[in-house]
């Protein structure tokens, strides 16, 4: 099943979409927005799966072109987005850059932390921000949503706990990265708003992709209308959505609609490229002794996606351009 949810209110109108992206049918019998799904998500769902079975056979009478452009996120704001950094390999590389060692127990336990939930950007509008200084870089990243996750839940049960995954543009100023953090008291101002994909899919619309609470598929970058990276995103991924969700859910219960996100999708092969543009630096660092690619300026475009094997758009694409605040 695939769903989104058209830019209006605050929490949008939900929608049924077809899965080739052409169709669309408002359900406000069933659910006004995703979140009031999600918050009854056992009875919901199979009257939305319903409605997705007759859109598909053309069954629909209600049904309308559906526009990525007239959707927000499928969550426009959320009651909890917990971000992870599942990619253990670009974390490393991370710290080798800076000549420092990795703990081992990152290797074991998940790092995450928790970013702002109450307006997200959505998947079509521009990025606006204040100063390039900043150091503006996309991540391209996956995410889930849960439905309610009991506090304590294991990672074999939290896989039951997965209703919906996106894409993600969990943007980054690298530039006052290091400031925040020397401070000892983890990210704020250098995590401004996220994006997510336009469509919000059922893990079953993946097929063989999803494998093992991973996604294997490649996650496809582009900056300016050129590929920057696609690496496979079930690929040395260390930590697999449950495990993440059962991090997340250690001290505390989450609440139906919670997003928990992978983190910069990463591979050992650097062939693939990568998903942001601190790894590309890093690396331009590791060989060369200093980083040549610059940080995203106002006016460039950034477009994330991912294909199903036969190259129809699965979440739809986040596409957006950098523009200066004002």
């Amino acid at each position: 099943m695939k769903l989104a949810s058209l830019n209006q209110g605050r929490d949008g109108l939900l929608l049924v979409v077809s899965r080739d992206l052409s169709r669309a049918v408002r359900v406000p019998r069933i659910a006004a927005t995703l979140q009031a799904a999600l918050d009854d998500w056992a009875l919901k769902r199979a009257p939305l799966e319903a409605v997705y079975q007759r859109l598909n056979d053309g069954l629909c009478d209600d049904a309308f072109p559906f526009h990525q452009d007239d959707c927000h996120c499928p969550l426009p704001r959320a009651y909890h987005w917990a971000d992870g950094s599942a990619y253990v390999n670009h974390v490393e590389l991370v710290r080798k850059a800076r000549g420092a060692e990795m703990p081992e127990s990152f290797w074991h336990e998940p790092l995450m932390y928790q970013g702002g939930a109450d307006r997200f950007i959505p998947p079509r509008a521009p990025i606006q921000l204040g100063d390039e200084a900043w150091g503006i870089d996309l991540e391209a990243e996956l995410a889930v949503i849960t439905d309610d996750v009991s506090m304590g839940v294991s990672a074999a049960e939290a896989a039951g706990h997965i209703q919906l995954l996106m894409l993600v543009n969990d943007v980054s100023l690298r530039n006052l990265i290091p400031g925040e953090l020397g401070k000892g008291f983890g990210f704020y101002q250098s995590k401004p708003s996220s994006s997510f994909s336009p469509l919000a899919v059922t893990p079953d619309e993946l097929g063989e992709a999803w494998q093992g609470g991973k996604v294997h598929r490649p996650l496809v970058s582009s900056i300016n209308g050129r590929v920057f990276g696609q690496p496979d995103a079930g690929t040395d991924m260390t930590f697999d959505f449950p495990t993440l969700i059962a991090h997340a859910a250690r001290t505390r219960p989450l609440g139906s609609g919670t997003i928990i996100g992978s983190g910069t999708v990463s591979n050992y092969d650097r062939s693939a490229g990568s998903s942001c543009l601190a790894e590309k630096r890093m690396l331009e660092v590791l060989e060369c002794g200093e980083a040549k690619t610059p940080f995203l300026k106002f006016g460039d475009r950034v477009r994330i996606e991912m294909f199903d094997a036969a190259g129809t758009s699965i979440f739809g694409a986040i596409d957006q351009q950098i523009e200066r605040y004002l």
